[in-house]
């Protein structure tokens, strides 16, 4: 199995909006949302998801700041990773994991580890990543947990609660020094 990480740009874009749908639609069952009148995961009217893309366009106007990572396995789309630096950092990071998803055909295979190592050692510094406390969302807390005590070798990682705007966070932070990895490539 070769997995592999690459940032995407305005002509390969597509993909990670083809699969934005589906990361979604998982997010639901965390979050429980449901979609709106049109079958979209928005709050608003958004009707399709040609409009809903359209949000993301961002990520592909600032590449020294906004980093849109595809993850392939085999050659085949298998998620994404869109990473931030300032000013789309929370508490001075120096990056923040905003969106991380791995279609569900490659869990529990090491793809999604593999390629957020591979990711983070695509940047050193300080790192932030959040996700959903809820019982419901079990899973991504010990993948998070696992992957990032494995990355920086138990040395450092905070971990702690926080109330943001959007409602209650657990959030990981982290430092890096991709040449002392210990799951370097």
């Amino acid at each position: 199995m070769i997995i592999t990480v690459s940032l995407t740009d305005p002509s390969t874009k597509f993909i990670i909006n083809n699969l934005y749908p589906l990361y979604l639609h998982d997010l639901s069952e965390i979050w429980g949302w449901k979609p709106n009148k049109y079958g979209v995961y928005e709050e608003d009217e958004t009707s399709t998801l040609s409009e809903q893309n359209k949000v993301f366009d961002i990520w592909w106007s600032n590449p020294s700041v906004l980093f849109p990572y595809l993850i392939k396995v085999d050659h085949i789309p298998a998620g994404f990773a869109l990473v931030g630096t300032p000013p789309y950092t929370p508490h001075g990071s120096d990056y923040y994991l905003h969106e991380y998803f791995v279609l569900r055909p490659y869990r529990g295979m090491d793809v999604a580890e593999k390629a957020a190592v591979e990711v983070f050692n695509q940047h050193s510094g300080t790192w932030e990543l959040q996700t959903n406390p809820k019982e419901t969302n079990k899973r991504a807390q010990a993948f998070w947990r696992k992957t990032i005590n494995h990355y920086t070798e138990g040395s450092y990682y905070e971990e702690i609660s926080e109330t943001k705007n959007d409602g209650i966070k657990l959030i990981f932070r982290f430092a890096n020094n991709a040449s002392t990895s210990s799951l370097n490539p």
